[in-house]
């Protein structure tokens, strides 16, 4: 398998654009970023200057986006003119792919964090449901995310076997977000590789990568506002040995470093790419 796999939309190694650092993304030489990722809710319906500027972008790198507020697992209807409006602006950028968290952020009204949804056989039938809904409207396939997450509402059901048994219900397709793994492993206390093998290698289109906070030993808090730790590399090294040189997207919201930084996290992304494309060494 290599990332120029029709399976992907995308291929090597990308950067979510935030809007900080827009101006200083602007005269990046050709090459140091493959792809861009952005949230559609922080653009939809943006004009003047910052409607400009995404346009600058979206006209020189491929774009995907990645949805905050679908609210997929929420009691409430689901907001089909959002997902209206999120077509419209697919159309309009030329975007390749979107993906939405497998969570909820709102019941009457928005809570701006994202919630687990209860791990039970009828959340996946209703969850299904709702992407299946989603999928309609829009006429394409969208992918879900695993997320972080701190206290199950409901552990009927077991994370991996919940997210699983989602994707398959809904047939829909997978973004794999390597730095959550982690985080969930260690605050769940179970085996990160064991994990990600398990994942469906024909439904995944993407992977996240990103940093997270140590609160503890044993607590970890997903905030896209830190380098890439050590563990994360080390599973992302792992997924590309097991799927392939997958498209990875690097996630960094808060805490810019420079961006010189940034695109050096970009390099070793693509440096574990490269090294799992080569063949393994024969020995004489």
């Amino acid at each position: 398998m290599s990332d120029s796999d029709p399976q992907y939309p995308v291929s090597g190694a990308g950067l979510g654009l935030r809007r900080p650092l827009a101006d200083k993304l602007q005269d990046i030489p050709q090459g140091k970023i493959d792809f861009m990722e952005i949230a559609p809710e922080n653009w939809i319906h943006v004009g003047g200057a910052l409607g400009k500027k995404l346009r600058y972008f979206t006209e020189r790198y491929p774009f995907l986006i990645h949805g905050l507020s679908l609210s997929i697992g929420a009691p409430v209807p689901l907001d089909e003119q959002l997902v209206r409006d999120i077509k419209a602006f697919m159309a309009a950028h030329n975007i390749l792919m979107y993906s939405e968290h497998l969570s909820y952020c709102g019941d009457d009204g928005h809570l701006y964090d994202l919630m687990p949804i209860p791990f039970t056989e009828e959340a996946v039938k209703y969850v299904a449901a709702r992407v299946r809904r989603v999928q309609d409207i829009l006429e394409q396939r969208i992918a879900l995310e695993n997320v972080s997450y701190y206290a199950p509402t409901d552990a009927s059901m077991s994370e991996i076997d919940f997210l699983l048994a989602v994707l398959q219900e809904a047939d829909c397709d997978l973004m794999l977000d390597i730095n959550n793994i982690i985080v969930n492993s260690i605050n769940h206390g179970y085996d990160a590789h064991e994990f990600m093998v398990r994942m469906p290698a024909d439904r995944i289109r993407y992977f996240h990568q990103a940093g997270h906070y140590v609160e503890a030993p044993d607590l970890r808090v997903d905030t896209h506002g830190a380098a890439v730790d050590e563990q994360s590399w080390n599973l992302l090294a792992d997924a590309y040995a097991h799927f392939g040189p997958v498209p990875t997207l690097l996630e960094r919201d808060f805490n810019f470093p420079p961006v010189a930084e940034l695109l050096d996290e970009l390099s070793h992304i693509r440096e574990l790419q490269r090294d799992a494309r080569q063949p393994e060494a024969v020995n004489g």
